[in-house]
This record gives C-alpha cells, sequence and structure tokens, in this order.
C-alpha cells in the first residue's frame, strides 16, 4: 500500500492510498533455485545409498576355471625326488697312506678286483714285518719248547724202564734168598733185606710212574699254550699283511666308480671315504612328499616315476619314520628298466596313488584350500557374466582335485586361481 500526498502550494493534502504491486526481485529467485537443488541432491543421495556397489572387473583371461563333476577321483600325492643306487660300495681307507697313483675316474665301470689306486705308507710295512719277525721268534720257540719236553719225557720213560728192571732184579734175589733160607744156607737178616729191597723198588717205580704220567701232561699243556701264542701272532702278522695289501684300493664289486676326488700325493686318514662304487642298472627314486600329505602313504603303493625323458611305474618300498624340513623322503623301487640315460642323482618327480574314491563330487584343486576345510569361491553365474561367492565345504584331496561335500552342484563353474584380492567383495565381473 502506497500513500499519496499532493502538494498545492505549502501544503499537502492526502488524498487516498493505493496498492501497487511490485515484481519479485532477482536475490528471491536465487534463494528459491539453491532449495530446490538441496532438495534434489539429497534424494539423490538417499538414492544412491540405497543402491549395491557396482562389482569389480575381473579378466576372464586371468582366471583359472573349472567344472564341477561327478565320478571316479584318484587321490594321488606328488613330490620331487632324485634316482639313487639301490646298492652303494663306499670304499674307504683301511689306513692311512700317501696316495701314489690313481689308476681310474669316475664314471669308469670296474669289477670288484680292479684296483682304483695305490697308497704307500712306510709304517705300515715296517709293523707287518715286526708282526713277521715275532711270529717267526714265537714259532722257533715253539719248536725248542717241544723238543726240550719231549726229551724230558723219554729221560723220564728211561728211569722208569732202570727202576722196573731193578725191581725185577730184587724179586729173583728175593725168591732165592728166600729159597736159601729154607736149607739154612741164608740168614734171616738176608731174606728181611732182599724183602726191603723189593718193597723199595716198586715205590719207585710207581713214583717214576707218577712222574712220567705228569711230564706227559706237562708237555701236552706247554706245548698248547705256545701254540697258542704264536696262533695270536700269526693274526696279527696276517692283519698287518692286510693292512699291507689294503695299501692296493680295490673297487671290492662291480659297478661304476660315480666318485674318486683325490689325486697323486694327497694323504689320507685311516677310516676316510676313497670312492664310491654304484650299480646303475639298480635305481631306485627317492621322493620328498610333504608331510601333511605323508600321513597317507603305505608301503606297496603303485606309483609313477617321471624321469622327464620316461616315465616308469614304481611301488613304494620304504617310507623315512621322520620328517625334515616339512618334507618325508619315500623310495620308490621301478617295476620295470629306466629310460635309457637314468643315471645316479638325476632329479625325478613322482607320483604316487593313495585310493580310488568311486561316485564322488570333485572339482579342480584351487589354489587356497586344504582337505577337510571349508573355502569361499566364487562360482559362475548370470551366464558366466559375473561370479558370486559361495562357501565350499571340502573333503580329500589329491594332486589336481579334491572332493566337494556340500556347497556346489555338478555343471557348476568355479574360479580356482587366488582371489584373495577380492576379499572384501562377495560379487565379481568377468569381462
Amino acid at each position: 500500500m502506497v500513500r499519496v500526498v499532493l502538494r498545492r502550494g505549502t501544503s499537502l493534502a492526502i488524498v487516498r492510498s493505493v496498492d501497487i504491486p511490485r515484481a519479485p526481485t532477482r536475490k528471491t529467485n536465487r534463494w528459491i533455485m539453491a532449495g530446490v537443488g538441496i532438495g534434489l541432491l539429497a534424494v539423490a543421495t538417499v538414492g544412491l545409498g540405497r543402491l549395491k556397489p557396482a562389482a569389480p572387473s575381473v579378466e576372464r583371461s586371468a582366471v583359472l576355471l573349472d567344472q564341477v563333476k561327478r565320478g571316479l577321483m584318484l587321490r594321488q600325492v606328488r613330490g620331487p625326488g632324485t634316482l639313487v643306487p639301490e646298492q652303494i660300495r663306499w670304499v674307504s681307507a683301511v689306513t692311512g697312506g700317501r696316495v701314489e697313483r690313481v689308476n681310474v675316474r669316475p664314471g669308469t665301470a670296474v669289477q670288484s678286483g680292479t684296483v682304483l689306486l695305490d697308497l704307500s705308507n712306510p709304517d705300515v710295512q715296517l709293523e707287518a714285518l715286526s708282526a713277521q719277525q715275532q711270529l717267526a721268534a714265537a714259532q722257533a720257540q715253539l719248536v725248542s719248547l717241544r723238543t726240550s719236553l719231549e726229551t724230558q719225557r723219554l729221560n723220564q720213560q728211561s728211569t722208569v724202564a732202570s727202576v722196573r728192571n731193578q725191581l725185577r732184579e730184587a724179586q729173583r734175589n728175593l725168591a732165592t734168598a728166600q729159597a736159601l733160607t729154607e736149607r739154612n744156607l741164608v740168614a734171616q737178616n738176608e731174606l728181611a733185606r732182599a724183602r726191603d729191597q723189593v718193597d723199595e723198588l716198586n715205590d719207585r717205580v710207581t713214583i717214576e710212574q707218577q712222574r712220567l704220567a705228569m711230564y706227559t701232561t706237562t708237555v701236552d699243556s706247554q706245548v698248547a699254550l705256545q701254540r697258542s701264542q704264536v696262533d695270536r701272532l700269526r693274526a696279527i702278522a696276517d692283519f698287518q699283511q692286510n693292512r699291507v695289501a689294503s695299501m692296493h684300493v680295490v673297487a671290492g664289486t662291480d659297478g661304476v666308480v660315480q666318485e674318486l676326488s683325490l689325486e697323486v700325493g694327497q694323504w689320507v686318514q685311516s677310516g676316510t671315504t676313497l670312492a664310491r662304487v654304484v650299480q646303475p642298472g639298480r635305481l631306485k627314486a627317492v621322493l620328498r612328499i610333504p608331510e601333511t600329505q605323508a600321513r597317507d602313504v603305505a608301503l606297496g603303493q603303485t606309483a609313477v616315476i617321471d624321469t622327464r625323458i620316461g616315465v616308469v611305474p614304481g611301488r613304494v618300498v620304504r617310507i623315512d619314520p621322520a620328517a625334515q624340513n616339512g618334507t618325508v623322503a619315500v623310495d620308490v623301487t621301478p617295476d620295470g628298466p629306466l629310460p635309457q640315460g637314468a643315471r645316479p642323482d638325476l632329479s625325478v618327480e613322482g607320483t604316487i596313488e593313495i585310493e580310488r574314491l568311486p561316485s564322488v563330487l570333485y572339482v579342480g584343486r584351487p589354489a587356497f584350500g586344504q582337505q577337510g576345510s571349508s573355502v569361499g569361491l566364487f562360482k559362475l553365474v548370470e551366464n558366466g557374466r559375473y561370479a558370486q561367492r559361495v562357501n565350499v565345504q571340502l573333503g580329500s584331496s589329491s594332486v589336481n582335485t579334491i572332493e566337494v561335500l556340500s556347497g556346489l552342484a555338478v555343471g557348476d563353474s568355479v574360479i580356482l586361481s587366488d582371489m584373495s584380492r577380492w576379499d572384501d567383495v562377495e560379487r565379481v565381473r568377468l569381462r
């Protein structure tokens, strides 16, 4: 409302008051538009908050896919290993010595009597000569003792014979004295003397015979004692001679020299390993199986040995009772001939069959997921455009497959690759 005042002369008169409409100002329009914008923004924010986040994209070619199947599943364990000889002959030094000559080198085929190298040690030779000298002295002493004792025994036999003759003579004298006494031709004293002499000689014969028996027993025991001494010295001499002979080191078995690294002039101590002789045609594989999988390995199970130049079937013959560095050593003997070119220390890979599980649900072994565990796997949905995380219960495992107890069905496709970077999402898009 506007009041109009008319001026006439010097006086003012208010004629009437009238309402005059005014157009809205530009500032008011700006406030209205700002309020509308804020309202729209609030509505958009609420709507976007209710929307699910977009699934991250994953390259289809960068992941490994597999389909769930039902049927026969082979439980297997696999491990690397090496070929080692079944029979190894370690050739050691019987005595210390200096290497004078090396006759063979590694890789040479040898027989049991082949001389590998020659050693020398003057002390060993001197000890052998000393042992021979002691043996000869003991043998000479045995001969001298036997001769001396035999002479004493013969002398005693002569003494016994002499006393026996004297006894017979005394007995004849006693008979004569008795006959003369009956005719009163000899006094009683002579007869008594003759009887006493017979009694004395009887006692002497008995004593001398006992002495002869004692000599005989003494001869045998003393000779046996000296003979045992000779035998001991002979054993020592033989041992020393064997030490001398061992300076010519022989292979001891037929095979191939695998290790012999000595050179002429080197000194080796007693017990030092000089060489290793193996039989190259009789090799076995020693596999290193992870200790978490070795619990199901048993003797007699079938296996396959991959030598990189051929595949040979085999069987488990030994399981190491102790684990080393997280693995257990398992010996596998091949059932057939090894490929041409197989040799000791050749790297191989072996697969052992644990058991056969008929009509089970299985899938390829995922990157993460152990036997008897529960894992989250991404299952393909919507014709393979997306992958949804599902909880899967796993059962028995093999080298490349694992049993599915729950969470998947036949025909489902899952991602086996490592998806740990997507642990915070439940759905990914494959592009």
